[in-house]
């Protein structure tokens, strides 16, 4: 163990205590997120006030926004109440207006609940709901009052019949059901009277207290001149002198029991007694059948005008029938005139309910006209819209008038309403009218500016400040604000003249651009259509038409037409001129047909994703860019042509071979033994440098610190092994002088040639597709190397789980890191029974693989790096990884030794 002082930990400060802990239970000083969740929830329960939960969210959000998520939600939740409370208490208030109105409108009622339910007022929640019912009561109450009326109507009528059918009768039998009737009279005025006491009777519809009086009156006329008859029958049959009643059956009965002749008797006897009349002439046919068809065809009009509901037009009807009957009503039968009676009792009431409904849109009207000017401040209408309202309201009372019957009163109080209201559109209109005559003085202010404009722009020539002021001024006229119909149609043509005549000499330069332009676009032409393609003249001329457009401004499409008219020519030709080259770039040279060869070999070795026959063709390609393919071909056709041996063949073997020892030198996972005896023999090639990595060494290793090491002389400018009267600039330039003093690290440039020769250019098509296949190949060869280390790393880990040491991976397999003593010692260790603790060697080969380590073995790996401090000459983990993997698989193997391990060799085996 090391001799380091123990560490004395400082004492642990106890943390103050929030100020709010009290209040929330200790939400604050929770050690976890879900303790003080639920510290919260259980604070919550004890319904704080709203100052306290938006004190407790405004901390405890910056600290656990999952704890502080239930206090918002009790926040929006408190909101939610408030403004259906707000809410609530508004539509109470117009509920109460309602019902302590002494007329309740049934449809102002019903609209409450809906218009209440959209606004999202809790109707099920008190006092809407009792509320609501108190309503649904006031309208049950008032719409039995209309039922009751119509039943009241109808218990009229039968009373009505039964006094009629009485007179029909026997005074004997009306004398005894007298007092019946009288009661029943009685008690029928009597629930009459207790509908028109009822509290809610205001609130009936204006056409059943109509319906009520007239039942009551029509009753009451049968009723009053039926008792004075019964009373005036009893009094004849006591006294013979007294009057007979007047009603005709009664009156006969009272005549026959006093031994007179009944009325029919005498009747026939005076007519028996008169002389015979003399026989009416008989109407013609064609009268009669006249006649019907007249009064039919007024009958349907009136039939047809009442159902369709036109009240008007069915008086109007009404008015033509009775007409007709004045004239063949003596010609038609009872059944066609029964039918005319019933049709015009119809028109009658349809004409009485065409007025009520009538005065109902009027009186809708009105309280229309009457709100435009009451209305709050922030809603106050403008002078157009009031003005627009006015003339709808007044065409919706003209229609109003053509269906139905005038109403002279609420006419009056709607006409007040609407001069009221017009009041503010006259002084819109008076408004409207000062703008209007503000914006024609500054419309002809404009005029006058642009004819002084024009005669002082006309002479400068500067085209462009011409069209620019011209736009200037169309702008202008239009945001000059806005004048009437009338007003701006006198005003259009003065604009129209001075800009006409301020843009004439700019339209007469435009007329000659363009002419000049045209000629332009000739030339293009001929130059284009030329089998050589001058480039200065097309130059030049693209430069007189840059001149041109600069000078004199046209319309944005006429001159990018003309434009493309110009250009079109000399596109053609230049693309023409590309055709021919790329013509000629695509006829591959024979140089470039193997390298295109050579690529595509490449590219199918890729796709068999065989690592040797990928090398074999990336040195094929390297081979086929320098040109030796084309060499060794062009050799041996002179060796055949001379019987001799071609002398490029050497050359193109040596450069084979070199190419093949620098892909082998560059193998990240080597090949199979076999196969590389199978490759062609390559020259002993010279062996590269190693760039070894920097060890840290303990101490200073300065040169000179060391005692084994002598200390390099100091130079001039302080550098080690350099001499102080060296001069690199004056010696390098001498013949003769020798490489070390001529520039240092430029002495080799005396044996390497002046550059090296890459042959003759590539094509674009050959370039390209050597470029991707030796892409394809590095990755192809990257991917093959990661496959075949993922696949050692597992027969190694399958090797110690079963402890045998034939599945141990070749040294080939494992990579250049892993030398045959290594493997050895891997063997050995899995040849042996498990034992022993390989947590150590775990830790040391984590600290060389520089892998991260489990969290419950951090406080091991730095107490082992402590220990490795104080071992000054032990070899460092990085050294000695070889062993400590033998050391682990002499160990028992487990899931996560393995998984520590695999992590460790997966870094260690791909190190350089």
């Amino acid at each position: 163990m090391s001799d380091a002082p123990e560490n004395h930990p400082a004492p642990v400060k106890t943390p103050e205590a929030h100020p709010l802990d009290a209040l929330t239970g200790g939400a604050f000083s929770a050690a976890t997120s879900g303790e003080r969740a639920a510290r919260v929830r259980e604070w919550l329960t004890t319904q704080p006030s709203p100052e306290q939960l938006q004190e407790v969210f405004k901390e405890l959000s910056g600290r656990d926004k999952g704890a502080a998520k239930a206090v918002r939600e009790r926040i929006d939740e408190l909101r939610r109440a408030k403004n259906q409370e707000a809410i609530a208490a508004e539509w109470a208030d117009k509920a109460s207006a309602l019902l302590a109105a002494a007329k309740l409108n049934i449809a102002d009622a019903l609209a409450w609940q809906r218009d209440a339910a959209k606004a999202g007022a809790p109707l099920s929640r008190e006092p809407l709901s009792l509320l609501k019912v108190q309503l649904a009561e006031r309208i049950k109450v008032i719409e039995d009052l209309q039922h009751r009326v119509q039943v009241q109507r109808e218990a009229a009528v039968l009373l009505a019949q039964r006094i009629e059918v009485l007179s029909t009768k026997s005074w004997r039998d009306a004398q005894a059901a007298l007092e019946v009737l009288r009661t029943d009279v009685q008690h029928w005025q009597d629930q009459a009277q207790a509908l028109t006491g009822d509290t809610s009777w205001v609130s009936v519809e204006a056409r059943f207290p109509t319906l009520l009086d007239a039942s009551r009156s029509q009753l009451l006329v049968v009723w009053e001149a039926f008792q004075p008859a019964v009373a005036q029958a009893v009094a004849a049959a006591e006294d013979a002198a007294a009057p007979l009643p007047p009603v005709p059956v009664w009156a006969d009965e009272l005549r026959v029991a006093r031994g007179l002749p009944s009325e029919a008797a005498a009747a026939a006897a005076a007519a028996a007694e008169r002389p015979a009349r003399v026989a009416k002439a008989k109407v013609a046919p064609e009268v009669l059948t006249k006649a019907v068809q007249t009064v039919r065809d007024a009958l349907a009009k009136l039939e047809q005008e009442t159902a369709e509901g036109h009240g008007k037009a069915s008086v109007g009807a009404a008015a033509a029938l009775r007409a007709v009957l004045k004239d063949h009503g003596k010609h038609i039968d009872a059944a066609l005139e029964q039918q005319v009676h019933t049709a015009l009792v119809a028109a009658g009431e349809l004409e009485g309910w065409q007025r009520w409904s009538a005065d109902q849109v009027r009186e809708e009207l009105v309280a229309k006209a009457e709100a435009l000017l009451n209305r709050p401040e922030g809603q106050a209408l403008g002078g157009r819209k009031i003005q627009e309202t006015l003339r709808q309201l007044r065409e919706q009372w003209k229609q109003t008038d053509q269906g139905g019957a005038p109403n002279h009163a609420l006419w009056k109080k709607f006409d007040e309403a609407c001069n009221a209201a017009h009041k503010v559109v006259e002084a819109w209109l008076e408004k409207i009218r000062a703008e209007a005559a503000e914006h024609k003085a500054q419309r002809l202010a404009l005029v006058e500016e642009l004819k002084a404009w024009a005669a002082s722009a006309s002479a400068s020539g500067d085209w462009k400040a011409i069209n620019r002021g011209l736009y200037q001024f169309s702008d202008r006229w239009r945001a000059s604000g806005h004048v009437g119909e009338k007003l701006f149609a006198e005003l259009q043509p003065l604009w129209k003249q001075a800009i006409a005549a301020a843009a004439a000499p700019l339209e007469a330069a435009q007329k000659a651009s363009i002419l000049r332009r045209q000629a332009m676009i000739e030339e293009a032409t001929v130059l284009g259509a030329a089998p050589a393609l001058r480039i200065d003249a097309i130059r030049a001329l693209q430069q007189r038409w840059q001149a041109e457009a600069q000078g004199v401004p046209l319309d944005r499409k006429q001159e990018q037409k003309l434009w493309d008219t110009f250009r079109k020519p000399i596109d053609e030709a230049f693309q023409r001129k590309t055709a021919e080259r790329e013509k000629h770039s695509t006829e591959l040279s024979a140089r470039d047909r193997a390298v295109v060869d050579a690529a595509k070999a490449l590219e199918a070795a890729n796709a068999s994703g065989d690592a040797q026959q990928i090398r074999q063709a990336m040195t094929a390609l390297e081979a086929a860019l320098r040109g030796q393919a084309q060499a060794r071909a062009d050799a041996d056709a002179a060796a055949q042509a001379t019987g001799g041996e071609s002398p490029a063949a050497p050359a193109a073997e040596a450069a084979s071979a070199e190419a093949a020892s620098e892909a082998a030198a560059d193998e990240t996972v080597p090949q199979d033994t076999d196969a590389a005896a199978t490759a062609p023999e390559a020259a002993p090639a010279a062996p590269k440098a190693v760039n070894r990595p920097v060890v840290a060494v303990r101490g200073d290793d300065r040169p000179g610190m060391k005692k084994d090491t002598p200390a390099a002389p100091m130079g001039r400018n302080g550098k080690p092994g350099e001499r102080r009267d060296a001069r690199p600039s004056r010696d390098a330039g001498r013949d003769g002088a020798r490489p070390e003093a001529r520039g240092g690290r430029f002495a080799d440039r005396d044996r390497a040639p002046a550059y090296e020769d890459r042959g003759p250019r590539l094509g674009d098509a050959a370039f390209r597709a050597q470029r991707e296949a030796m892409e394809h190949a590095q990755q192809a060869l990257k991917k093959l190397a990661a496959q075949a280390h993922g696949e050692a790393l597992t027969q190694l880990l399958t090797a110690w789980e079963q402890r045998d040491p034939a599945l141990l991976p070749s040294a080939q397999e494992l990579g250049g890191r892993v030398a045959p003593a290594v493997r050895t010692a891997w063997t050995q260790a899995l040849s042996k029974g498990a034992a022993g603790d390989a947590a150590q060697s775990l830790l040391r080969l984590e600290m060389a693989a520089e892998v991260p380590t489990p969290a419950e073995q951090l406080s091991a790996r730095r107490m082992l790096q402590l220990q490795l401090l104080t071992r000054r000459n032990d070899p460092a983990p990085a050294e000695t990884w070889g062993r400590d993997v033998a050391a682990v698989l002499t160990s028992a193997s487990d899931a996560t030794s393995a998984r520590r391990l695999q992590n460790v060799l997966k870094a260690l085996l791909r190190k350089a």
